[in-house]
């Protein structure tokens, strides 16, 4: 299979690729396009032969399921049912945005291979003009993860698609890079309280404005090899590069001594870490933003991990931050990456 890429932007007519893309979606293929957290690999979430092939192309689980975008708030009560008030003050907050709601599933509307298991389902509408163009002109929902071979960084940009699915799909809509560079934020409506899920662009003390308290990702959240994971990223490995990734504390002179003993040792290093840092020693450095900014560091984080697998590195430090704004989502992801290894015990 031959990938091709057709670029929109805002000074062209983009109608014939939006027209060509929709077409390919209905005749059930899968088309990876941009929204405002990573690109993402859609199908059409009513079509479970159209679905399957997602998972086909990333080598994704069977068990691992998919969040089903839609271009307009109304269109929630066509897949979900039980719809809670609080519900919708979080839609009208936060639509178009990086937040999914998990609700009742609507019987015999999306196909069964999205949801693996459940009777529930994510929805959420992205923030992304080419995401919500796509969408409206499909007049459907897309069932659509990252557009990423499993287990690998999610892309920020069309040519990280490329790398991983050069072969795989037949098409990449190019919209640039993307702006919050981490998924959405997961939470559970039919849960009371409502339960975080996945943490992502939109945050705890965000949603807590808007209804009150909710419970927050934790270790009971976890699940087990026999056991399917409710939302995305809860079981399996994610984000991760080629070469070991260990968490180490975000401090300039411990990161520094780090990659002299390991230097000493004759390891590679690359180091991910923010912009203030001056670390000479290791052989490559990645930036992701100003200390403390993460925000930055959430739209730079995935960028840097790919970066580190264009390098011959050893080992991979990543400088951790602190749980302010998006910076819970950023420490999820590189735990994640890093399979829970932190360097020193950090």
């Amino acid at each position: 299979m031959e990938t091709e890429i057709v670029s929109v932007d805002n000074d062209m007519d983009n109608s014939i690729s939006y027209q060509r893309a929709v077409d390919m979606l209905k005749n059930g293929g899968v088309v990876a396009f941009p929204t405002e957290t990573v690109y993402g690999l859609g199908a059409l979430a009513t079509d479970e032969a159209a679905v399957q092939r997602i998972f086909e192309a990333k080598g994704r689980p069977s068990d691992n399921p998919l969040i089903v975008h839609i271009g307009n708030q109304e269109d929630v009560e066509k897949y979900a049912e039980d719809i809670p008030e609080n519900a919708s003050k979080l839609m009208d907050a936060f639509w178009p945005g990086p937040l999914t709601l998990v609700f009742h599933k609507r019987p015999g509307v999306i196909a069964e291979n999205v949801t693996p298991g459940f009777g529930t389902v994510g929805l959420r509408m992205p923030d992304h003009p080419v995401a919500l163009t796509l969408l409206r002109t499909l007049d459907g929902p897309l069932a659509a993860p990252s557009a990423n071979r499993s287990g690998k960084p999610s892309p920020t940009e069309a040519a990280h698609v490329m790398t991983d699915l050069n072969g795989r799909i037949p098409l990449i809509v190019d919209g640039g890079k993307t702006g919050v560079g981490v998924e959405s934020t997961v939470l559970d409506m039919t849960a009371n309280p409502p339960e975080i899920l996945r943490p992502g662009g939109v945050t705890r003390e965000m949603i807590e404005d808007v209804i009150g308290p909710v419970r927050a990702e934790s270790k009971s959240a976890s699940v087990t090899d026999e056991v399917a994971p409710r939302a995305p990223g809860m079981k399996y490995m994610h984000y991760a590069p080629e070469s070991p990734l260990f968490v180490i504390q975000p401090d300039e002179s411990v990161i520094r001594e780090a990659v002299m003993q390991l230097k000493s040792e004759g390891k590679r290093v690359a180091v991910i870490g923010p912009d203030d840092f001056d670390i000479k020693e290791a052989d490559w450095y990645f930036p992701v933003g100003p200390l403390h900014d993460n925000g930055a560091m959430a739209g730079n984080l995935y960028g840097a991990i790919r970066q580190c697998d264009s390098t011959d590195a050893d080992l991979i430090l990543a400088a951790a931050t602190d749980s302010e704004g998006v910076g819970t989502a950023v420490m999820n992801r590189l735990l994640k990456a890093a399979d829970g290894k932190r360097y020193n015990g950090y």
